[in-house]
Order: structure tokens, then sequence, then C-alpha cells
């Protein structure tokens, strides 16, 4: 009896694994895999994924069974391991980037002749193509998506790991899972990562478990960073370690548990920011690198080497945009609304390109996904389809009084503010209201008019 390869990609867990069932059901033994390629390149999400991979072996291991590790082009690879083990099909989850979009094409090329194929939409809640207009175009605005989205049919049920399952019992070569180099060598920044999250499919199931404790009242408190009012779930759902529909589930079963359901329907809404977001790159593939409105593709941008660097290492003299990017440094995570704060900052005061932000995001953040990333910071540029202008500038004083009241989020990532000792502390290195109008000026010269409409 012939094999077959299941391909581990964003969906690294067991449990409501629509490739490990189809797989299973399929009634020959299982060859897990996962193959190390181009697009794994963030250094924070690195260190998750090798703490993943290896949280998955262990469950494997417990199924009598290992993952195989691998690295290189998915068609090569899935083709060398085909002829190896003879496996009759390759099973696995589809992804929505471009690079993963042409690479299975690649694999559809390469092996379809030989080795049947079977592709699962699993990563989103509804395929990229069936939420349209009825005009049949692709959603642009994320409110009219939204409306649309909920309408659809509810998703399935989650499933548990098949009972039938069955693994080969071979010897198929494998890399040590340090051979893929996934971690940092010197300096070792990573380590402070350690004190903060705990990868894998037990830990992500575990935050779901604990929705109740944020979802009362998350509609309230979910912008503000002084407290612990978000679910963290974003890295689990970005590896795949609890599948979206585990995660719909259980937030609508919160609507139901909790006396008032504004706090769960607000984390469902951004479960579907979450969804827009792929779609948009899949019906926009150069959303990561060029702005969806053409006006922005003559902006003139500063490149401002020393500004960058500046923001980048939390020294811009601003206490919320540091704290912010002093808290992404030794986390590998930032809160959502500092995450706009800190984005206009960079965007707007400092007028250096969105796509630098967009990169160095793309490097610290654990949940560095290329969809929600790019669509986020286009979204504050104001070059992206929704409804977010480019004249909408934060005031980063006024939102931090806004929404760290008591300083208590400054004060625990800027140590040098404690007791009002300004010590080392850095003066500002722009003037906001200087900057918010030659960023202004910048917007009039692309738009060809002048603007006066007021920031919030």
């Amino acid at each position: 009896m012939k094999p077959v390869l299941l391909w581990f990609r964003r969906n690294l867990r067991l449990l409501d694994n629509a490739a490990l069932i189809a797989a299973a059901q399929s009634g020959k033994p299982v060859i897990p895999l996962y193959v190390l390629d181009e697009q794994d390149i963030g250094g924070a999400s690195r260190w998750w994924l090798h703490h993943s991979l290896e949280a998955l072996d262990r469950q494997l291991r417990d199924l009598g069974s290992s993952l195989v590790l691998l690295r290189g082009r998915p068609d090569a690879v899935l083709k060398q391991v085909c002829e190896e083990t003879n496996a009759g099909a390759i099973y696995y989850a589809r992804r929505y980037e471009p690079v993963s979009r042409r690479q299975e094409d690649e694999i559809e090329e390469c092996l379809a002749e030989t080795v049947d194929i079977h592709a699962f939409d699993d990563g989103l809640l509804h395929g990229p193509t069936s939420v349209m207009t009825q005009a049949g175009t692709p959603f642009r605005v994320f409110t009219a998506f939204w409306k649309a989205a909920r309408n659809l049919p509810e998703p399935e049920q989650s499933l548990g790991i098949p009972a039938s399952l069955h693994f080969v019992p071979t010897n198929q070569s494998s890399m040590q899972l340090d051979e893929l180099e996934l971690l940092p060598t010197r300096p070792n920044w990573a380590k402070k990562l350690h004190d903060t999250w705990v990868p894998g499919e037990s830990a992500g199931l575990d935050r779901l478990d604990e929705l109740d404790s944020v979802a009362d009242g998350y509609d309230e408190h979910r912008d503000r960073p002084d407290l612990d009012a978000t679910t963290r779930l974003s890295p689990h759902l970005h590896f795949g370690e609890i599948s979206v529909r585990q995660a719909w589930h259980a937030i609508r079963q919160l609507e139901h548990r909790l006396l008032s359901s504004k706090g769960s329907a607000a984390i469902l809404r951004q479960l579907y920011w979450r969804e827009f977001s792929s779609y948009l790159l899949y019906h926009s593939p150069t959303l990561a690198s060029k702005p969806l409105r053409e006006e922005f593709e003559h902006f003139p941008w500063s490149q401002d080497e020393a500004r960058l660097r500046a923001w980048q290492r939390g020294l811009t003299g601003f206490p919320i945009v540091d704290a912010g990017m002093r808290q992404l440094w030794q986390t590998g995570w930032m809160h959502n609304r500092v995450r706009m704060i800190v984005a206009s900052f960079v965007v707007k005061d400092l007028l250096i390109p969105w796509q630098e932000g967009a990169a160095w995001f793309m490097d610290t953040l654990v949940d560095a996904d290329l969809a929600n990333n790019s669509a986020s910071w286009q979204w504050v540029a104001g070059s992206g389809t929704d409804a977010a202008p480019y004249f909408r500038i934060f005031n980063p004083t006024l939102q931090q009084k806004k929404f760290d009241p008591h300083d208590r989020y400054i004060r625990r990532w800027i140590p040098e503010l404690g007791d009002n000792k300004m010590g080392d502390y850095p003066a500002p290195i722009v003037d906001h209201g200087v900057a918010r109008q030659a960023a202004l000026d910048a917007y009039a010269e692309v738009k060809g008019k002048r603007t006066s409409k007021q920031a919030p």
C-alpha cells in the first residue's frame, strides 16, 4: 500500500486539521513532513516556528511517529520524498501569499501526473473567492466584506484527531530541528521571548480557554495597553496551532454565556479583519510592496536612516511610541492600539515609507503575517482601500493621555521615566505640529490640493 504525504505548512496542529483528517480517511499510512522554504525569514517568527515544530514533533511521537524536517523548494523536496517513499498522494492546506500560490502551482506542474494532490482551504473561515460583491468583484472595504461574510453559512464544527490515523514505520531521512537554524545565535535577543510566550498547539488551546477572562469588557478595554485585555491569539492563529474555526466557535460560545455580547462581538470582528487581510492579499498580490491607491506611488517620502533607527530602538522622545517599540523588541509583540500609534508616527511624523515599518514588524513580530501586516500598514498609511485617510494623523501625546491615562504602560517599558526622572531619555526627534503640517503638505502635493481637515 502506497503511503501518503501530510505536508504541514501553517497548520501546525493535530486537532481540526483538514489535510490530516483527509489523509487519515484515505486509509493509507501517513508520512508527516515540514519543508522550510524561502518565506520563513523573520527573526522572531523563526524563533516561534522552531518551538512550534518542536511541540508538533512531540505530539507526533506520542502517536508513534515523528515529523520529517527538510528545507528547500517545496516542489523539489516533495518530488524527492515521493520518489524515495513511493508515496501516492500529498495532502496540504493552501496558503494565500503570492510565493505560496506560486509554490502550489509548481507542485501541480511537477507532480500532478504521478501523484494525487489534495489541497484544502483550511486557513480561513471562507475561501478568498467565496465572498464577492453582487457584481462578482472582490470587496475593497472591510465593513462591506464583514457584512457579506457574516451572512455566509457558519463554519463547520471543529473535529478531533481521527482514530484511523496510521503512520508509516519508516526511516525517512530528516534534518534535525537545530539544523534548520531557526534560532538566533549572537546576540541571543530571543531569550526574552521565552518569558512571554509558549508556542505550540497546547498553549494555543489554553489561550482559547482563557477567552472568558478578556471577552467581558473587551470592547471597552481592548485599546488600553496598560491593561491585560487582549486575547494574544494572533501567533497561534498565524502558525495554525489552533484553527480559525476553533477560534470562531469559541467566540460564539462566549456570546451565549456572557451577559453582554459586545466584547465577544468585538473579538469576532478582529477575527474577520484577519480574514479580510488575507482576502486583500489574494486579490491584490502586490499588497506587501505597492500602495493600493495609485497616487501614493509618487508620495515624497523621506529616507532618513537616523530617524528610522531611533524609531526602531524606541528612542524618539515620544514615550508611547518608544514604549511600544521596546515592547516589540523585548517580547516580539505589541499592543494593537500602540501598533497604530507607532505606525502613524513613522509614516506621518517622520515621512518614512510604510514599507520600511512593515519590514521591521515582519522581522520582530512573533505573529508576523504578511497579509495582516501589509493590510494594516497600508490602512495606517492611508494608501489602502479602506476609509482611513492620510490626513488622519495620530498625536502621540494625546493618544498616550487617552489610552495610558496613568502612565503605567510607558513606565513599564521606559524605566528611565520612573519617578519623573528623565535620566538619559532623549528629547523628541521632531516637533509633532511641524511634522503634521509637513505630512499634510506632502499629501496635498500628491492629491494636487491642500487639505485643512483635522486629525482625530
